[in-house]
């Protein structure tokens, strides 16, 4: 009979706590626990309760990864607040400089852009730039509107879609510190999901005079049609890249629990949300997304967290 040494060329050591950064396929025993432990691999993705927003809200905007989010405005009516993710509960951050909703979000946790929305009943066109700790003022965009999309970091973020005096198709692009012109998507709409960077970019589903299934793709000048949602729904969060994209929850209506991935030509469906619901916010990778807020029937402040199939995860071995 084999050994696991010579089944995986390792051997099962002994430790006291589990190791920071195993591979694929190591073993080992935590004498603390008493348990035998191994990292293996997901067969099919799942989402998972994380810690609860301080403040229940829909219309927000979200940036960063899994473990390292920030989550800033919603409502209605507009707030100023800003939230941190640390992979288990949200803190309080620096506030906004202007209350908003259905604003867009760029970056990470601790340099992070919010653009547009709509604040004290006006469509905005102020951005803000955030560096961990306090918000202050960016470029306006050319085209103040609300529950548009926003991709890429701060230094280099894209705005897209949303609805201004009806809906839109505009594309603009940030480099820090003013806003210039893209090409325009072709299927005008607002609250459309999100993924990737100002260069390779992807957006989906929305609202035009109904829920839409449309994806496209922006190559850094103009867009191109890909493959449709399987479900149409507007108020879809997004999270990945324009090759590795997640789409989740959203409306049809009514509201959606749907998940779906995208591997840079067609979506397919995966496991749902636990909690059906549009205008959330998301973050982070296909197999290591983070959703947020939205609303069922009320605003909602719980999170939940993704991890995709194919993706590490540790496991305990027990008898059977």
């Amino acid at each position: 009979m084999s050994t696991y040494t010579q089944l995986f060329g390792k051997q099962v050591t002994f430790v006291t706590s589990d190791p920071s950064n195993p591979t694929v396929g190591q073993m080992w025993y935590n004498s603390t626990s008493k348990t035998l432990k191994f990292l293996g691999t997901t067969t099919a993705g799942a989402w998972a309760a994380g810690g609860n927003m301080g403040t229940a809200r829909r219309g927000l905007a979200g940036a960063g990864t899994q473990t390292s989010a920030a989550a800033f405005g919603g409502g209605p009516p507009g707030v100023t607040n800003t939230e941190e993710y640390d992979g288990s509960s949200w803190t309080a951050g620096g506030n906004l400089g202007t209350a908003r909703y259905n604003t867009a979000g760029a970056g990470t946790q601790t340099s992070a852009l919010a653009f547009g929305g709509k604040g004290s009943g006006t469509n905005l066109a102020n951005t803000e730039e955030y560096d961990g700790t306090s918000w202050t003022a960016g470029g306006s965009l050319a085209t103040a509107r609300e529950a548009l999309a926003g991709a890429g970091t701060q230094t280099t973020a894209l705005a897209f879609g949303g609805f201004a005096a009806g809906n839109s198709a505009a594309t603009e692009e940030y480099d820090g510190t003013s806003w210039t012109s893209g090409g325009s998507l072709a299927t005008a709409r607002y609250h459309l999901g999100r993924a990737g960077t100002q260069t390779s970019a992807l957006g989906f589903g929305g609202y035009t005079t109904t829920a839409v299934a449309n994806t496209e793709e922006y190559d850094g000048s103009s867009w191109t049609a890909g493959g449709n949602l399987g479900t149409a729904r507007w108020g879809v969060a997004g999270a990945g890249t324009q090759t590795s994209a997640l789409a989740f929850g959203g409306a049809t209506p009514p509201v959606s629990a749907a998940t779906e991935a995208y591997n840079g030509t067609s979506w397919t469906a995966d496991t749902s949300m636990g909690t059906a619901r549009r205008t959330l916010a998301g973050c982070g990778t296909q197999t290591s997304a983070l959703g947020f807020g939205g609303f069922t029937t009320a605003d909602v402040a719980n999170t939940e967290e993704f991890t995709g199939a194919g993706a590490p995860v540790t496991k305990t071995v027990t008898a059977s």
